[in-house]
């Protein structure tokens, strides 16, 4: 078996290492987590937004360093084509593609506005105008793959990148309680009950470093 290693940072805080972590697990690919600490200045950059991270999630396979979710995705659907990362489908893989290319580079708005945290709660939390915006595209862009394959996650019958790419939003939906279509929560409710996104949660709850800039409402 390949010595497989992936760095993260903070469960609670950090959602590009959910999004590389739950790659990972979803392409059955056995590796060890190396966590840095949030008070490593690199990693609370990139969980204040600070900084466009390169350290995390970086993904090493057999001596080959990934980083960048979206890279990490493509080794990965590379490496274990079984788990169907990508769809089979070139029409529909394109269509993954776009949607976690979008995810990557766009939805500043939502990120600044509805940082993830995901031992808070701010029950009728205002969404300012721009993150609305952010939010009525991605619940659009769920909408429109819901219909298109089926359900139940956004290419089918089983999760794969383009879940793991938007399971941070999911967490930030719940977090600020943003008012949602009964369709849209049902999706995000079988996100977080998958066994994967249960383990992040329950390791999130037990992290005892905090950020005090992320634990108020503001």
């Amino acid at each position: 078996m390949a010595n497989t290693t992936l760095t993260i940072s903070s469960k609670n805080y950090s959602s590009w290492s959910l999004r590389g972590w739950l790659l990972t697990r979803l392409s059955g690919l056995p590796f060890e987590e190396i966590v840095m600490p949030i008070d490593d200045p690199a990693a609370r950059a990139e969980l204040l937004l600070l900084s466009p991270s390169i350290l995390v999630p970086c993904l090493l396979h057999d001596d080959i360093r990934v980083w960048d979710t979206l890279a990490i995705a493509e080794y990965l659907n590379e490496v274990r084509p079984e788990a169907g990362l990508l769809p089979a489908d070139r029409r529909e893989r394109a269509h993954c593609r776009s949607i976690c290319g979008e995810m990557h580079s766009g939805f500043a708005s939502l990120r600044s506005a509805l940082p993830m945290n995901l031992k808070a709660h701010f029950p009728d939390f205002k969404v300012w105008a721009r993150a609305q915006s952010d939010i009525e595209r991605i619940v659009a862009i769920w909408s429109e793959c819901l219909a298109q394959y089926g359900g139940p996650f956004l290419f089918g019958e089983r999760p794969n990148a383009g879940d793991a790419m938007y399971a941070p939003v999911v967490t930030r939906f719940v977090t600020y309680d943003v008012k949602l279509e009964p369709e849209i929560v049902a999706y995000g409710q079988r996100i977080l009950a998958l066994p994967d996104m249960q383990q992040w949660i329950a390791d999130a709850q037990k992290e005892v470093e905090e950020i005090d800039e992320l634990d108020v409402e503001f």
